[in-house]
């Protein structure tokens, strides 16, 4: 049986100009150790773990021009099939599906707004052994323009059913998946806007959330070893919020929930 639902994230890779640079911050913020590298056969891939269960990916650029980010990839269980879709509803394929060895198989695409995600169909390697605990995944958020055009193109390709926040103070949408009630219990992705507030030049992009203890002390962690303070520590209903980089430039946020526990 699967280990998620269509649509829903399994699991995240940071693509690096320095994989060793990352394993070192990254290690030292969240408590990661790392396997050896995958080689050259698969990107030179390297796993993370937090307390011996895979939590993400540091993968090298295999282009300096690519961008340096943190990407998400959703569950499939048929990869060509969700690829098909995705063209259907005027999304794009960044690279068709390809295995990836007896891992599973992999694409990546593009939705009408122009924010990349990516598809994971599992094989042996069904996503995060670990999430919503400290140090770890626990939540992803679209930000885009094209408000319309993505809500469609979710709801065409991956049968999300959607819950507007009207409580959020902005224009934001929760996805769940196809067949269960909208709503915070069942909520998978978060759909917000790129308003004014925002660089004008800032891309569609999915921001990836990791839970930490305290959202103060990791963001403080974050400066003190090469990375940025995007967004202060704030309070929301759902927990303190940082919005940061890491010390290469790749984007993520922390967030302490008042009850993750270990």
């Amino acid at each position: 049986m699967a280990a998620f639902s269509e649509g829903t994230p399994c699991w995240v890779d940071a693509s690096l100009p320095d994989v060793e640079a990352g394993k070192r911050f990254y290690g030292e913020l969240f408590g990661w150790t790392f396997g050896d590298s995958a080689g050259a056969a698969y990107g030179h891939y390297t796993q993370a773990y937090h307390q011996g269960r895979n939590v993400a990916a540091l993968a090298p650029k295999p282009d300096g021009r690519m961008p340096t980010v943190w990407g998400v990839y959703l569950h499939t269980s048929d990869a060509y099939a969700a690829a098909s879709r995705i063209r259907a509803a005027g999304g794009q394929l960044v690279t068709d599906p390809v295995a990836v060895g007896p891992y599973g198989t992999a694409a990546m695409a593009a939705d009408p707004g122009g924010a990349v995600f990516g598809l994971w169909q599992p094989g042996t390697h069904d996503g995060f052994e670990v999430q919503q605990q400290p140090n770890s995944y626990c939540w992803t958020e679209l930000y885009t323009r094209a408000r319309d055009a993505v809500d469609a193109f979710y709801t065409n390709v991956f049968g999300y059913v959607a819950e507007d926040q009207d409580d959020a103070g902005t224009d934001y949408r929760t996805w769940s998946p196809p067949g269960s009630v909208p709503g915070p219990a069942t909520a998978v992705v978060g759909r917000s806007l790129i308003t004014d507030a925002f660089p004008e030049a800032m891309p569609a992009h999915f921001l990836v959330y990791f839970a930490v203890r305290d959202c103060d002390a990791a963001a403080a962690t974050v400066r003190r070893l090469g990375g940025r303070i995007t967004a202060d520590p704030f309070d929301t209903p759902y927990g303190r919020i940082a919005v940061v980089a890491d010390n290469q430039g790749a984007v993520f946020a922390l967030l302490a929930e008042p009850d993750v526990q270990e």
